[in-house]
């Protein structure tokens, strides 16, 4: 039965290789917190770490024409949200109807993150991740056939051309794209770079930049 109730998943990683600072990018969290809530759904916050979920300062600038990123921004309700993660080892998976990644670099081997994404699939219940996001499910098995997530999936995220284009690719562990692959993955990629691309594949979504996010948040209102 639905619940109505949507968890994000923030990040707690505010730093890149080089110690440039990094974080959840505001449009990943903005766009998609705003399909949901005009849906009626209510959208709870999580990360690792719980409370402040450090935010990539670039993508303010990025996005200070972008009307739904300042409204984020600027709402006391919102900030509060994001201000104030909760704990992702306090979510318990039947509250919520989804589950949606923000991006991010730190959840790869994060065995809470690991084990809530594999209940959700379980409970038959959608994951989703946008951007660096699908770096959450590279570890994550499926538990019913004992091989990894993504193996034979069609998947998208941050493409290697956009890393290149972004400057990026000495300044994560891997690329996510590649890693991916590595894991089975069909890597769908019909975008041209910074385009917007959904790819549905049975309850796992994923897309693949920043213009993509509203986009997934549209996807998975049709699943639930």
């Amino acid at each position: 039965m639905a619940t109505k109730n949507v968890l994000f998943v923030l990040t707690s990683h505010n730093k890149f290789l080089s110690g440039k600072p990094t974080g959840w990018y505001l449009p990943e969290a903005a766009h998609p917190y705003y399909v949901f809530r005009d849906a009626g759904y209510t959208v709870t916050f999580a990360s690792p770490a719980g409370g402040k979920a450090p935010l990539d300062q670039s993508s303010v600038e990025m996005f200070k024409e972008d009307k739904q990123c300042q409204e984020f921004l600027n709402s006391q309700e919102t900030q509060d949200l994001v201000n104030n993660t909760h704990k992702l080892s306090d979510m318990d998976v039947s509250k919520f109807d989804t589950v949606y990644y923000v991006g991010g670099h730190d959840l790869t081997t994060d065995q809470t993150s690991i084990q809530l994404i594999q209940k959700f699939w379980a409970a038959d219940k959608p994951v989703s991740a946008v951007c660096h996001g699908p770096t959450v499910f590279l570890e994550v098995m499926d538990t019913k056939t004992g091989e990894p997530l993504v193996k034979g999936k069609k998947v998208t995220c941050f493409s290697n051309e956009e890393e290149k284009q972004a400057g990026l690719v000495d300044e994560i562990p891997f690329l996510v794209e590649t890693q991916l692959k590595a894991k089975g993955a069909t890597f769908e990629n019909k975008r041209e770079p910074w385009g917007e691309e959904v790819v549905v594949d049975g309850k796992l979504v994923t897309g693949g930049n920043p213009a993509s996010a509203a986009g997934v948040a549209k996807a998975l209102l049709k699943m639930i």
